[in-house]
């Protein structure tokens, strides 16, 4: 069963974004009567099957969820992971619930400047807790949606963007 809503269509066994959890699969297409109003959901089984979240369609838009990146924004995004790093001005609660937004947003891009900004290389652990935090949620966020993209695995996925990150890196020391 395909549906279409609000400019978006999904398909059963269709691999999509749900911002708040990551990346999900459609297990089904489902209606439920709800005072009287019919009501369909798209049914999402997320985090490899362990938690099943039910969205109105009339909200899937509203909600975030939309179809994986094209490979071209999956390109985009790797190619910020390299790029210098936006100073770090201002406070931090601040920068964070920047990060947390741009993280609640779902674009790819948007995460890889998260993780682009707050990368430190091999002193991450110098990072303080909620650095390190919205670092890994970033991270794997990426990682799963890169990796789901390019028909490759978490682990191929986390080394492109290691390279990406690393990149960074060198240019920043060679430009000191």
């Amino acid at each position: 069963m395909t549906t279409k809503n609000n400019a978006l269509s999904f398909q059963a066994g269709e691999t999509v974004v749900y911002p708040s959890h990551g990346l999900g699969v459609i297990t089904g297409i489902e209606e439920q009567e709800v005072a009287e109003f019919k009501l369909d959901r798209l049914v999402l089984s997320l985090d490899s099957g362990k938690v099943t979240v039910r969205i109105p369609i009339a909200k899937a838009k509203s909600s975030g969820l939309r179809k994986l990146s094209e490979p071209t924004v999956a390109n985009q995004a790797l190619e910020i992971l390299s790029r210098k790093a936006r100073s770090k001005r201002g406070m931090w609660n601040r920068r964070a619930a920047d990060y947390q937004e741009r993280m609640g947003s779902g674009q790819l891009t948007a995460v890889a400047e998260i993780l682009r900004d707050l990368n430190r290389g091999p002193q991450q652990d110098e990072a303080s807790y909620s650095e390190r935090q919205i670092f890994k949620g970033a991270l794997d966020f990426m990682t799963n949606e890169i990796a789901a993209v390019r028909h490759i695995t978490e682990a191929e996925a986390r080394k492109l963007i290691e390279q990406g990150l690393a990149d960074a890196a060198r240019s920043s020391e060679a430009a000191a």
